[in-house]
């Protein structure tokens, strides 16, 4: 069978911190929510909930450097700034949301996996200490 795609070293170097980016909880989490349209740093943090500022900060300026996402600063007392996704933002939100759906269908198998893995784990005995050699 062949495979769907080609395999080029040289391309999985750049394509890795893309990944790295777009796959961690955070930064989907601020996908999809800033789907629903432009939001207030503090608004976005009640709605992700669990999130410390710092890290919110490190996630939207990460998501802004790579495109996905604006930040706009309004000159008011105090300054007020909105998020929002760009058109590039916008098209990985589809992606997230199939993956996501994916999740939550294979949830429960998941889980059996893993209690499976875990109680199997128990009943092996253990591993013995590696050989040590004397020089």
């Amino acid at each position: 069978m062949e495979p769907s795609h080609a395999h080029v070293p040289s391309q999985c170097g750049r394509v890795a911190p893309i990944l790295a980016r777009i796959g961690d909880k955070w930064s989907i989490l601020v996908i999809m929510i800033l789907g629903d349209g432009p939001m207030r740093f503090n608004e976005l943090r009640r709605r992700i909930g669990g999130v410390s500022q710092r890290m919110l900060t490190f996630t939207l300026r990460g998501l802004e450097r790579d495109g996905y996402l604006t930040r706009t600063v309004f000159p008011t007392v105090p300054p007020r700034v909105d998020y929002e996704l760009t058109p590039l933002g916008q098209s990985l939100r589809a992606p997230v949301q199939a993956l996501g759906n994916w999740a939550q269908q294979h949830l429960v198998t998941i889980e059996d996996a893993r209690l499976r893995f875990d109680e199997a784990a128990k009943r092996e005995p253990p591993a013995p200490p590696p050989l040590r050699f004397s020089p």
